[in-house]
């Protein structure tokens, strides 16, 4: 029963964001692939990575990644910075243009949080926040986060 709860809001927040990603697609304002947007949310959720750490953590050759950069980078949705420590390195950096398209389902899930605050008490909701916090950085070890690293466990 937990499992199919959990399917079911993770399933809602999914194809929330697909619905809002064709409602762009028909009034023509989207311009990224699927593969793209792919891309765009792991870039978004690493933090700053490099080339390499993007395409080490997607599992691609380091010249397949940096393709797939280069096409984001021509339509405005990521920057190459040049790192200070080392300038041969760049990190890769979203831009003002991904932000908007992002908040197609930052927005949402806001929307929804603000409900759960106004449905639930406050100390319903510090259990649910302790309880997302375990399953996101003790019982999800496959995916780690800039995050996770900051606050380990």
């Amino acid at each position: 029963m937990l499992e199919q709860a959990f399917f079911r809001v993770y399933t809602k927040f999914k194809l929330h964001f697909y619905q809002e990603i064709f409602k762009r697609f028909q009034d023509r304002e989207a311009s990224l692939t699927t593969v793209e947007t792919f891309c765009m949310e792991s870039i978004q959720a690493l933090g700053s990575p490099t080339i390499n750490e993007f395409a080490t953590f997607m599992c691609i050759s380091s010249p397949n990644a940096a393709y797939k950069v280069n096409s984001l980078v021509k339509k405005g949705y990521v920057r190459k910075v040049q790192s200070a420590d080392d300038r041969r390195e760049y990190h890769l950096e979203v831009t003002k243009k991904y932000l908007d398209y992002y908040n197609i389902s930052s927005d949402y899930l806001k929307s929804v949080m603000s409900r759960v605050s106004a449905r639930f008490s406050p100390e319903d909701c510090a259990r649910l926040q302790k309880m997302l916090t375990v399953v996101g950085q003790e019982l999800m070890p496959e995916v780690v986060l800039p995050a996770d690293l900051e606050n380990p466990k």
